[in-house]
């Protein structure tokens, strides 16, 4: 898969435009299935809505893509918050926007603001990550090493997900495919070439944006 630019975390925000209470959800998802899924999650949350409208876009390329205005006027709904999706190039997330209706039209220019704007500030809400190739390697150290590695490394684009403490301290680390030159470099550097390295799996992981 290409690098690709999701939410860092499911999220949840609520606004109230014109006395209609506007509840927007963002989720993750791995294919079109689980989008559903959670579509259907909040219609049953919420089966007393007015409208759950819906947006989906799956893929690196968003070679998947949704919407549904949910009895809403057509266009004024589900469309915008895909193109929202698109325009923040967020992929592989479901927008679901739930609206209580308070009496007032909003017109078509105003609910095209509403559900728009209630995927944007969702999407602050929620943080972007980009999901990047990069491998799991396992670097094992002497105890003599590891206070200069550990102080080095805390400078550096590579992130140590695990210890472990025998006789020597083993280390599970990500690093992004095109820093893998760079990392290896650094770990003979820094523990003269003494160090073990072992590349363990090929990942797809969120980096910050």
């Amino acid at each position: 898969m290409e690098n690709y630019i999701t939410i860092k975390n499911d999220a949840e925000t609520e606004q109230l435009i014109s006395k209609s209470r506007f509840i927007t959800y963002l989720f993750k998802v791995e294919d079109e299935e689980e989008a559903k899924a959670r579509i259907a999650e909040i219609k049953v949350l919420h089966k007393s809505a007015n409208h759950n409208c819906s947006a989906y876009t799956i893929g690196d390329q968003h070679q998947i893509q949704k919407a549904n205005d949910d009895g809403e006027p057509s266009g004024t709904a589900g469309v915008p918050m895909l193109e929202t999706l698109k325009k923040e190039d967020i992929h592989n997330v479901v927008a679901i926007v739930t609206r209580y209706f308070g009496g007032i039209k909003l017109g078509t220019g105003g609910l095209i603001r509403a559900y728009q704007s209630g995927v944007t500030d969702t999407i602050k809400s929620a943080g972007k990550v980009i999901i990047q190739n990069a491998l799991l390697y396992h670097v094992t150290l002497s105890y003599d090493q590891t206070g200069r590695f550990e102080y080095d490394i805390a400078d550096k684009p590579f992130e140590v997900v695990d210890q472990t403490y025998t006789d020597k301290v083993a280390y599970s680390i990500h690093v992004k495919a095109e820093d893998i030159e760079s990392f290896e470099n650094f770990i003979n550097e820094t523990s003269q070439g003494q160090a073990e390295i072992k590349k363990e799996a090929e990942l797809m992981l969120p980096f910050p944006v």
